[in-house]
This record gives structure tokens, sequence and C-alpha cells, in this order.
């Protein structure tokens, strides 16, 4: 009991009802190559409307970053997507001032409240490349210039001078705003795509019906999907006072003319090696991002993919709570001679990889398949269909079932293979730790294989027992750190087992383990251990095994034969 100074009545709460908390085991990471978005910071995404939205229809540059991600998300619903873009990227800007404005916090640090001297423009693309060029921005900030303005049919009336201005003895602060898709980029030309009424000038602007922010510059970075707000149009004019607070006696410099840009310069470079690993590097602290499934698309192209690839296997490797998931070059397998050579090209492929490891699954190469917002068919990597077989398998079962075969290894939006693999050759992939993808007449392209990359021999060489493994290190060791901190003494111990236990009992009922056993006693923590400020609890587990070889003996006896003789039985 807590020590008393003085005499009275003590109460105290001790929490025995800690358990063993479920971990999400299918949510993905993808970095790639795209038209539109935020560059450099993980955006989650839960469908494939929703990537389109963020990150626009694909084209030829971006068609196999997106379809990688799209076809995870047939499966699944969780995937973090994180946009990269060569260094000589930029964003489309009102003076063309080759602006590379990765993402919102570069904006917010950076832009929304500097002043440059006109050097910015006035307004930019929300995002660099080339589809910002075809947007156009039109602003009426002058009460005797609407009557005239071409977009004056979007509002209720001309801006003016708002109630929160009037409070403050200010004047002349309301504006209108219109972004406009000028070369239809993002849908049918000239179509006005977001409207600001009554705006404000003033830099300490708020809305009278919710208390929210209404300086023009902070109503487009909370709002906006498609510009920000740099200096102010006919900054010459208007600088003086655009952004002030709203104090007695301000007046607001009105534009002598309503003000349209089109946007220009706007560019896209494809991402290097380095470039697509520094964002796979946003996802390396697991405490942050918390991510299962590593999907790799085509690692960034011919000339950087086995670069890319080792970095995420050893990132996986480095977590130690998720699978990477690689495919073959493009050049190894579609049109790329006979099935033999095939082979061979996709063995030396994977022999390639600088490491063998239990976190990184192999398949076997790319499929073909509609890209319906173009009306072509495109070459795709399979390695999000595999990831998205085990996210489809946690949701029909568990994560320590095997993602393949025809019960969960069903690939799904392919017209065909780029090969094909008969049982020979086959034999000769899982040999080497690549997981066959075969197209079976009548039944569909299926995922036969459900090995890792471990070259040794173990349980740990199938994806079933590493995800059960990740499950169940990541979920006790959550469980465990309520015990950090605490006095390592019996109770203390069999607190942990009281907990560790039925989670474990749980996971062998629904088939993932066959038997466990765990120590956490005086054997194992010794006055040594104990003295050392450390706590240990040993969990040994077995794993419950696929089945990967079937042999079916259909034996030919005589009529008069008795089968108990034969069985014994």
């Amino acid at each position: 009991m807590a020590i008393q100074l003085s005499p009275g009545v003590n109460v105290s709460e001790i929490d025995q009802t800690t358990v063993v908390p479920s971990v999400p085991t299918t949510a993905g990471a993808f970095v790639g190559t795209f038209s539109w978005g935020p560059v450099m910071t993980p955006v989650l995404v839960n469908s494939g409307v929703t990537l389109r939205e963020i990150f626009s229809t694909p084209d030829s540059n971006s068609a196999v970053s997106f379809f990688s991600a799209s076809n995870f998300l047939s499966y699944g619903n969780n995937l973090s997507v994180v946009r990269a873009v060569g260094a000589n990227s930029v964003n489309a800007t009102a003076n063309n001032a080759g602006l590379l404005i990765q993402n919102e916090d570069a904006y917010l640090n950076t832009y929304l409240n500097a002043d440059s001297g006109n050097a910015y423009g006035s307004f930019a693309s929300r995002y660099p490349g080339v589809m910002g060029n075809s947007l156009k921005v039109s602003v009426c900030a002058n009460t005797s210039l609407f009557s005239t303005w071409q977009y004056k049919g979007f509002f209720s009336s001309a801006p003016g001078t708002s109630d929160f201005a009037t409070s403050k003895g200010a004047t002349n602060d309301e504006m209108h705003i219109v972004v406009i898709d000028a070369n239809g980029m993002f849908g049918q030309a000239n179509t006005v795509l977001e409207t600001y009424a009554f705006v404000s000038k003033a830099g300490n602007a708020i809305k009278a019906n919710d208390g929210s922010p209404n300086y023009y510059k902070e109503v487009l970075f909370d709002n906006s999907s498609y510009v920000y707000a740099m200096d102010p149009p006919q900054y010459a004019t208007t600088n003086a006072t655009w952004g002030d607070n709203a104090a007695n006696g301000v007046v607001y410099a009105t534009l002598t003319s309503n003000f349209t840009t089109t946007l220009g310069a706007g560019r896209d470079e494809v991402p290097l090696a380095g470039d697509i690993t520094t964002g796979w590097d946003l996802f390396a602290n697991k405490e942050e991002v918390d991510v299962s499934l590593l999907i790799t698309g085509d690692a960034g192209g011919e000339s950087s993919a086995v670069a890319v690839q080792n970095h995420v296997i050893s990132l996986a490797e480095s977590r130690r709570d998720c699978i990477a998931f690689v495919s073959p070059l493009r050049s190894d397998v579609v049109n790329a001679g006979s099935v033999s050579t095939i082979t061979t090209n996709v063995t030396g492929w994977v022999n390639s990889l600088s490491g063998f490891s239990s976190y990184a699954v192999a398949d076997s190469g790319w499929k073909y398949q509609l890209d319906q917002y173009n009306n072509v068919y495109r070459w795709i990597p399979l390695n999000a269909d595999i990831a998205g077989t085990c996210a489809f398998t946690d949701s029909v079962r568990d994560p320590w079932y095997s993602p393949a075969g025809f019960n969960r290894g069903l690939i799904r939006n392919a017209i065909k293979l780029a090969w094909n693999p008969s049982q020979t050759y086959r034999d000769t992939l899982y040999s080497t730790g690549v997981n066959p993808v075969v197209s079976f007449q009548g039944q569909g392209i299926i995922l036969f294989g459900d090995k890792t990359l471990q070259a040794k021999p173990s349980a740990f060489d199938r994806i079933n027992v590493r995800r059960l493994f990740i499950t169940l290190e990541k979920s006790i060791s959550r469980a465990a750190r309520f015990s950090l901190f605490e006095t390592n003494d019996a109770f203390t111990r069999s607190q942990f087992i009281s907990i560790v236990e039925p989670f474990l009992r749980d996971v062998q009922g629904r088939g993932g383990i066959t038997d466990f056993l765990v120590v956490c006693d005086s054997t194992n923590n010794t006055p040594q251990v104990i003295d050392s400020n450390q706590f240990v609890g040993d969990i040994y587990i077995k794993p419950a095994r696929s089945i990967n070889f079937i042999q079916l003996n259909f034996v030919a006896v005589g009529t008069g034969t008795q089968f108990t003789t034969i069985t014994g039985g």
C-alpha cells in the first residue's frame, strides 16, 4: 500500500485487465511515380477511387506505379502511398518561377507567410508536374469591377468589407477567387473547379459562422485541391496591405483590374533510384509508421530496380515487422524469349539480390491488364497482387494462413501472364525461392507458392510462418510495454504470463500454432538479470505448416481383396 503521513483511508486500484492487443497486418506501403499529388509524404489511401482522386489518372510515366497501387487496393483497403519525383520537377506558377513545393509542410514552413518581392508569382499549383500547367486562377478584389468579371455568376454579390474587418475598423478586405481547368487536364477544358467567396485580405480574418481562418492564403491552403496562394496579385499595389491584420484605419488595396493568370512551367522528372529509396526511408521508423506489406512495383524501372529492391528488403529486415514484395525486371519476362531463357533470367535476377531474407517474397513475373483510363493494355509487375493475396487472406482467415493456392491465391485484374511456367520450370523457380504465378485452364491465374526468400531451410522460409511470428511479436511486445518500470518480481512475471497465454491459446484455436510454452519465472529471470534491470520472457512456438506437397496413391486391387487386410484396419 502507499505510505500515508496521517490517519485516513487510502483507496487504490490495480488494473489486471490488460490484454494482448490486436495489430494491423494488412497495411500496405508503396513508393512510386504519379502525375499529381503530394510528394515525399505518406498518404493513406483506402480505395482505387481515392487513389485516383489524390494522385490523378495514369499516364505513360505513372501507369505502372498507379496500377501497382490500384491492384493492391482491389484486395485490401489500407495503403500508404508516397509519390517520388526527380530533382528537376517543379510546380506550375503564375510567373514560371521554377519552384518545387513538395507537400503541405513545405508550403506551410516556407511560403505561407513569406514576402518574396513578387518572385514567386501570385499562385502556384498544389503539386509539381505538368498537370499544373492546366490551371488558371481569377480574382475579383474590387467592388466596382465585379459587374464586368467573367465569373460573377458563381457568386451572390460583389466583394466589399467583411463584418470581421468592420468590427476592427478596417475596410475593403473581401475578394472572390475562382480556380479553372483551362486545358482539361483534370476533366473538361475551361471547367470551374473551385470557388472561394468573400475571402479576406486580412491576415487575422476569421469566419463568423465557425471561427475558422478566412485569410485567402489560409483558405486555399486548408481547402484547395489545386493551388496555393503565393505573393499578392499586382504586387506593387497590393503588397503594402494584403496580409496585414485588420485594425482601425486599415484600408486594403483593391486591384486596378480583375486579375486572371494561367500557371505555367510545371515539370515532371522521372525519379531515380535515390529518389525512390528516399521515399522508402519515410517508412523506416516502425514507431512512427505502422505498415506490414511493402510493395515495390517496378522499383523505379530497369536501371534502378535491383538497388531499390535491396533497399526495401533491408528496410523490412531492419524493422522486422513487415515483408517486402519484389518482382523480376520487365525485360526478364516480357517478350524475353523461350521459357527456358525466362527461367534463367528470373533465377539470375533473384540471385542478384543482396540478401536472402525471410522478410522478403519474390514472384515470377508480370501480368497484362487493361488501363481503362487510356483504353490500352499494360504490363504490370505482380508483387502488388502477391501482397494483395496476403491482405485478402487476412480478411477471410488470418495472417498465419498461406496466401497461395486456389482458395486464397487468385490473381485479379489479369488478362494473361508474361509467361506461364510449367512444372519443370516451377521446380527450378521454387528451389531459388521464387513463387511461381501460374495460369490454370478454367481455374484462373494463381499464386502457386508461399516461400519467403530465406535460403536456410526452416519454418521461416514460408510466408505464413513469417507473418505468424510478425503478428505474435508485434502483439506481445506491445502488451509487454506495460511491464516496463514495474518491479521484476513473481507478481509481475505471473501477470505477464496471464496476458500472453490466453492470446496464444486463441491463436492456437484459430489454427496458427500447434502448441506453445511461456516461461517467465526465476529460471530465466535470475538475480543477475534482475540486477541488470532486465526482464525475460521466453515464448516457444510450434507454428502450423502449409501443405506444399500432396502424394495421392491409387492402388488397383483384386475383386476379392478385403480392404481391412490391406490397411490393417
